[in-house]
């Protein structure tokens, strides 16, 4: 079952090019969730049979990841800020809960975005308090780029160098992602202590 999908993914691909993963990719990076690994591990492996190009592959996926934090971003600033500061105290989320969160995406909007997009899990959802905060939307587009483009990169090469092999994309995709969270929690830790001692 798994292969049979996994094999029609790779067939959808290919037919639709570049434009099926920039439209695959932008509903990933949007508020309905689809692993992108299904996406860019298939993609990656027609990439070392010479059917498509890592390069286009990556600005495609890039493009779509973006349009698709954007479609989050927009919906969160406009109409759920709004529903928010309408109805919010009925969820207990008042006025001033969203002054906390707009100043702390203010100060600390940049490592949220760019750890957030390598969170799998969260990496669909960290658009929607970015907007709910107002963040800047020039940092907020550089540091989700910074994110998709580095987990899309990963995947991509996996896909790359062993796509043929459906257990050691498993195996590999599971050490990736733990030592990817690894590394983040040093990174923010690093970041906090910074912080804390530049106050």
């Amino acid at each position: 079952m798994i292969q049979e999908l996994a094999q029609q993914l790779v067939d959808l691909i290919f037919d639709w090019g570049y434009l099926g993963i920039f439209i695959m990719m932008v509903i990933e990076s949007s508020f309905i969730p689809f692993p992108s690994e299904i996406v860019l591990v298939p993609a990656g492996y027609l990439a070392s049979k010479g059917d498509m190009s890592i390069t286009y592959i990556m600005g495609s996926a890039l493009g779509g990841s973006l349009l698709g934090a954007f479609i989050n971003y927009y919906l969160a600033l406009t109409l759920g800020r709004k529903f928010l500061l309408k109805f919010g105290k009925y969820f207990f989320i008042f006025p001033e809960t969203l002054d906390k969160m707009e100043r702390y995406f203010k100060s600390h909007g940049h490592i949220s975005t760019f750890t957030g997009r390598l969170i799998p899990g969260i990496r669909q959802l960290i658009s929607i308090p970015a907007g709910l905060a107002r963040m800047n939307i020039v940092e907020f587009s550089i540091f989700t780029t910074l994110g998709a483009g580095i987990w899309a990169l990963v995947l991509t090469l996996l896909g790359y160098f062993i796509g043929a092999n459906e257990a050691l994309i498993h195996e590999y995709l599971k050490e990736i992602t733990i030592i990817v969270l690894v590394l983040l929690v040093i990174l923010v830790w690093i970041y906090y202590t910074y912080q804390k001692r530049k106050a």
